[in-house]
This record gives structure tokens, sequence and C-alpha cells, in this order.
């Protein structure tokens, strides 16, 4: 529980309120990039362990052709050698035992992020599944938020009514200061620029740009609150977020016009 003094309106006649330390949100943000890749490699791992696993034993129980055993077995050498044991007699101190201690190994390596001596995901796969995890995430913590702390508000008139609502009450509750610059080219494009992104405030910066790099990821749960805030308030949008020097971060909205 904090004991900050809560910005208002966040406060206002709410006896059902309840708020908790701004540390939890940062120790929050750290751990979702690293935790998304972890997710993303492991339910993979499982996936292609299970499609190996059915490919072996069509291979050794339904007399599939010598080329597919093969092929499973340069994939995954321990699910197929698992199978063949399995197929073959069982007798005391056999193949029985042999299948056990192979599938035990299998199982065991899903949790890493090759399978068989093979990538499980290339790069750009990794990185838009990571995306697309944190992204959907972020939307529904958006919609959340707004349908919170927005119910007891004047309906707003126009977009940029939307996006100043954004900018100031949801960036201050979010990331406890209000966005430092807003543009717009008044057809749908808007720009908001924070020169002190929350979330970036305690990394570290290095020589070369990886910091810039490597920073990049944590802007995609944001991204998704961002969208997930529009998306309740009837705004349909692409949000894209950049950061050209830490710890300042610039989030691009796009509208979507409404089809009549």
């Amino acid at each position: 529980m904090s004991f900050d003094p809560v910005l208002p309106p966040f406060n206002a006649s709410d006896p059902g309120a309840s708020f908790f330390n701004s540390s939890c949100l940062d120790f929050l943000l750290i751990e979702l990039v690293p935790m998304a890749y972890r997710v993303t490699n492991e339910l993979e791992a499982g996936a292609q362990a299970r499609s190996l696993a059915v490919a072996s034993a069509e291979a050794g129980l339904d007399g599939a052709p010598a080329d597919a055993a093969a092929a499973a077995a340069s994939q995954s050498p321990a699910a197929t050698g698992g199978a063949t044991d399995k197929s073959g007699p069982s007798g005391p101190g056999g193949g029985g035992a042999a299948g056990s201690t192979a599938g035990t190994g299998t199982a065991t390596g899903t949790a890493d992020s090759t399978i068989g001596g093979r990538r499980l995901l290339d790069e750009d796969e990794e990185r838009d599944a990571v995306f697309y995890r944190l992204e959907m995430l972020g939307y529904r913590v958006g919609q959340g938020l707004v349908e919170r702390f927005s119910r007891d508000r004047p309906r707003f008139h126009d977009t940029l009514d939307v996006i100043k609502f954004l900018c100031k009450d949801l960036w201050t509750l979010v990331f406890r200061k209000q966005v430092d610059n807003l543009k717009t080219n008044h057809r749908g494009v808007y720009v908001l620029t924070d020169n002190s992104f929350r979330p970036f405030q305690r990394m570290s910066t290095e020589a070369g740009g990886q910091a810039v790099v490597r920073a990049q990821p944590f802007l995609w749960f944001p991204c998704g609150i961002v969208r997930g805030a529009l998306a309740a308030l009837g705004i349909t949008a692409t949000v894209q977020a950049e950061s050209n020097e830490l710890p300042g971060a610039i989030f691009q909205i796009k509208t979507v016009p409404v089809k009549t």
C-alpha cells in the first residue's frame, strides 16, 4: 500500500477504490519481457515435442516409410529412440527401460530454446510471438483501466478529447506523469512524446546504441495499454513506439476511420 497522496481525480468520491505501491508496476514492467520470452519458447518447445512424438509413433506403429522415420530421427533423436525401443521387445533390461529414459530426456529438454539441436524459433518469429503476447496483455489492461477510471466522466466529444484524456489522466495513473508533448496532423495521426518514460528511467545506457535496441521490447506492453484504452473509448487505432535515446519514448497513434 502506498502512503503517497493519490493524484486527483482518482481518489474522488470512490470509497471502494484501492491503490498499490508504484514500485509494483516497476517490477511488473521489468519482469514482463523476459517472462514473455520464456513462455513463448516453452510453449513452442512443448508443441514441437508433441508433434515429434506423434510423428515418431506413426513411424514406429503404423508402418510409415523408412524416410519418414529417418526425418523424425534427425529432428529429435531422443524422441525417436524412445519410440523405437517401445516397438521392440521389452525383455528384462531391454528396450522398455531405454524408452523410459529417452522420453524423460526429451521432456526435460523442452524447457530450453532448442530441441534436438535445432532452434525452436528464428529471431523474427520469436520477436513477433513475444510482441503479440505482450501487446495483447497490455490491451486488456488498457481496456480495464479506462472502464474503471472513466465511468464517471462526461462523454468525450471527439477523438482529440480522448487523446488528451490519454495524455493527461491515464498517463498519470500508469506512469505518474503526463505526456510531455502531443502533436497531430489533424488527419488521424497523433504523436506522444515522453522525455522521461518511467519504464526506462532505471535502465542503464550503453555505448553503440545497444541500450536502445534492448529497450524496444519494453515498449510493446505500453503500446497495448494505449490501444486497449482507445478501443474501450470507441476508437480503433494502431500504436507504434520507439526510443531514439533513453529514457525518452515516442508513441505514434494512427486512428482507423469508421466505415459508414
